[in-house]
């Protein structure tokens, strides 16, 4: 008999058979994480390898399955006796998506159906997927919320809406609870491979290079801190909610601010240097969300402030740059 997710009391584990897509990249390995310090779970998680590594998770307990979710096997074999999925695993870069839509197609959405399909005849009864805010709702009003028309201006933000439907029509037609969150901007520990803008300004900074700018700053953007962030995917599994939700920090911060930020982190140890280039076509200038449903149906806050994420990171990434340049 399979045992259904379901909300635990304080201090209670739940034992659950859980499958993480994408589970060696940089939000996996931090949900993992989590997963492991909150209760006991039994997991299994599958990523090409990509952008992750499994060296990442490499810890007893944890079955790591090599695989594409486009490759009906790989799944079949990661969903057998699971009882939730979290599904990570997606081609994520709006550029790329512009250059080649069909790839990014073909991950995305035709990727997703069919674990979503298989899921459904392995009886999962729990299905959280990641999922885009800004992407999906486009040059809207902020603070973005769920009940705002989509209007998708990258074929990245099309397919992730793509998704996001069938999710909702897995749930109506199947009883498959299923969540779609809405990801912000994540950043911190764990994203040296990330493109993000955090983890891409970073970098630089390591390299002594300056920061190009996209525009002239004032694009807004809403930067969540990844230990919040996995906070609330997990409550959102083990409340077993369904829906789309909003998680981000809940609040606006220019391109400018955020350098601003960056420059206090890492005053002592890089200097700041910025040039601004010609605003990118399929690029939203500005979007920040309203986290009111989440924090509402499922407890969702996040804790983090910039100022102490921005730390956390930029001590994570110098101490990943030491190592690599000893090596």
């Amino acid at each position: 008999m399979r045992v259904q997710v379901a909300q635990r009391a304080a201090g209670e584990p739940l034992a659950t058979r859980l499958l993480v897509t994408g589970g060696a990249g940089f939000i996996g390995v931090n949900l993992i994480a989590e997963l492991r310090r909150a209760a006991d779970y039994d997991i299994t998680v599958v990523d090409n390898e990509s952008t992750g590594r499994f060296e990442r998770i490499a810890e007893s307990g944890i079955t790591v399955i090599r695989g594409d979710i486009r490759d009906a096997e790989v799944l079949r074999q990661a969903l057998e006796g699971v009882e939730a999925v979290v599904h990570l695993a997606a081609d994520t870069r709006v550029m790329d998506s512009i250059a080649d839509p069909a790839r990014n197609f073909d991950v995305n959405v035709t990727g997703s159906f069919h674990l979503l399909r298989l899921a459904r005849d392995a009886g999962v009864t729990c299905f959280v997927n990641a999922s885009t805010g800004g992407a999906i709702l486009g040059d809207a009003p902020s603070p973005v919320h769920e009940e705002m028309p989509a209007r998708p201006l990258s074929p990245y933000g099309a397919s992730k809406l793509a998704v996001e439907g069938y999710c909702s029509a897995f749930a109506g037609a199947y009883g498959m609870r299923s969540a779609s969150l809405r990801f912000s901007n994540v950043y911190g520990p764990g994203s040296f491979h990330k493109g993000s803008v955090v983890a891409h300004y970073l970098k630089l900074l390591l390299n002594g290079d300056e920061l190009v700018v996209f525009g002239d700053g004032s694009q807004v953007r809403d930067f969540l801190f990844v230990g919040d962030l996995v906070r609330g995917i997990r409550a959102a599994m083990e409340t077993g909610v369904t829906g789309v939700f909003q998680l981000g920090s809940g609040r606006p911060t220019s391109v400018n601010e955020l350098i601003e930020a960056i420059g206090r982190t890492v005053s002592g140890d890089a200097e700041v240097r910025v040039r601004y280039a010609p605003f990118r076509p399929g690029e939203v200038h500005t979007t920040w969300c309203d986290i009111s449903k989440a924090r509402r149906t499922f407890g969702f806050e996040p804790a983090t402030s910039l100022e102490d994420g921005l730390r956390t990171t930029w001590t994570w990434f110098r101490d990943v740059w030491s190592r690599t340049q000893s090596d």
